[in-house]
């Protein structure tokens, strides 16, 4: 019966996330609480699932908040724009180059963790160059998604923060690994670029080909005029030493991320900003996005306690194990990576994480496999196609701004992004990942 209901409760989830019924805050905070009342919990039990639960994402959620404020104010001060008009005009008028500085912009632009601001900086400034070279829309959309996707791995991105918060592991202790995959991907990145930029010069030569483009009509990333009066150009340098120092911390672990990203956040404020207003400005302009998150993990929080506390996943794995054939139990995460791009056309970046990665670990830890490296599968496999899924807001918005449909970006993509995923995930397996 607990088993059932635990079933119910993540389909219920899962589905209210897919539909769009449900805020993720919603469904992750009513529909366990229904189901431990339905499975007979009474108060003092759900207060108990909250505290543990909630003590489990606490730290993650703080993170994510100075996180994502600490890189908007970086954004803010336009330490990103110069990185990627560079690379916009060394790419010009060559069919090759273009295609692989894309996939280093994406990289380069998701550096903060927003789908919707990678997009926003990228496509309005190379779309005019691909129209003008006769260049695919569809090939600038994914090398920008498959570029992002990897940074995805960035514990402040949002997948791994939602692993962490799953599995209470720290959030800099599963990305330390994900790095060599991370280097190794953008390496693999290029490759895939240079060959479809190859197909794609001789598909435009086949065409007629446009007229070459000179330097002077290749275009960047233009400022509004509220931009730039927040840039701070002759802070270049100290913002990108920063930047540097705040990667370094997190990389060698010598303080909390969370403390990280507070001490980040006020050195950036107080050096660009010096002005308290300012500062409550910039604060207050990047605080609905990272109370967001914050709200979200503490949501999933309250679900994950519950859903642990009441023992369901465990009934559930239980039920799982005697159905599943012997072999598969202690590969299911490895099955699970495998198909995690197809995933994504079914399945949300909460419902992935916040259902199903619950219901794998529960079935496979107890055949001896350690919890981090059930996430690294999943992750590696899943986070490529994070921009091919129609469930990222952040794809809808590419979509518009390259005026193109998802239909045809799928059909374009699609199993090159798979292959793509497929490779990294081989590599990451021989590198001992998992």
């Amino acid at each position: 019966m607990l088993a059932f209901i635990g079933l119910v409760t993540i389909v219920l989830v899962v589905g209210f996330l897919l539909l769009g019924k449900m805020s993720p805050i919603v469904a992750l905070t009513l529909v366990p609480i229904a189901g431990a009342l339905l499975a007979g919990f009474g108060p003092e039990a759900l207060t108990e699932f909250f505290n543990d639960g909630l003590a489990r994402v606490m730290q993650i959620a703080t993170m994510f908040v100075f996180a994502i404020t600490f890189f908007g104010v970086l954004q803010d001060t336009g330490l990103f724009r110069p990185i990627i008009n560079g690379l916009i005009r060394l790419t010009r008028g060559h069919v090759v180059a273009v295609t692989a500085g894309t996939a280093l912009v994406g990289v380069l632009a998701h550096l903060d963790g927003a789908g919707a601001t990678t997009f926003l900086l990228t496509v309005p400034a190379l779309l005019p160059l691909y129209l003008r070279l006769g260049m695919s829309r569809y090939l600038m959309l994914m090398m920008l998604a498959i570029g992002a996707g990897i940074a995805n791995m960035l514990p402040w991105a949002g997948p791994l923060g939602r692993a962490a918060a799953v599995t209470g592991l720290d959030v800099t202790e599963l990305w330390q690994p994900l790095i060599q995959v991370q280097l190794l991907g953008i390496v693999l990145l290029l490759g895939l670029a240079v060959g479809l930029g190859l197909r794609e010069q001789r598909r435009i030569r086949a065409a007629g080909g446009p007229a070459p483009v000179g330097g002077h009509e290749v275009g960047g990333v233009a400022a509004t005029a509220d931009e730039a009066a927040l840039e701070r150009r002759a802070l270049l340098p100290v913002n990108g030493a920063l930047f540097l120092a705040v990667i370094a911390a997190l990389v060698t672990g010598i303080l909390p991320p969370a403390l990280i990203f507070m001490i980040g956040l006020s050195v950036v404020l107080l050096i660009n900003y010096p002005q308290v207003e300012m500062q409550m400005d910039r604060i207050r302009a990047h605080a609905p996005s990272a109370l967001l998150m914050g709200a979200i993990i503490l949501a999933a929080g309250t679900f994950l306690g519950i859903m642990d506390g009441t023992g369901m996943l465990r009934a559930m794995a239980v039920a799982m194990v005697s159905v599943l054939p012997e072999s598969a139990v202690g590969n299911l995460h490895i099955i699970v990576g495998l198909i995690g791009m197809p995933l994504e056309l079914v399945l949300s970046t909460d419902a992935f994480y916040f259902g199903m990665l619950p219901i794998v670990l529960e079935v496979v830890q107890p055949a001896g496999v350690p919890a981090d490296q059930i996430v690294h599968a999943m992750v590696i496999g899943n986070i490529i196609g994070t921009f091919a899924s129609p469930f990222s807001p952040a794809l809808w918005l590419a979509l518009g701004l390259a005026r193109a449909d998802i239909g045809t970006h799928l059909r374009y993509s699609f199993f090159w992004m798979w292959g793509f995923s497929l490779v990294v995930f081989g590599a990451a397996m021989a590198l001992g990942l998992f």
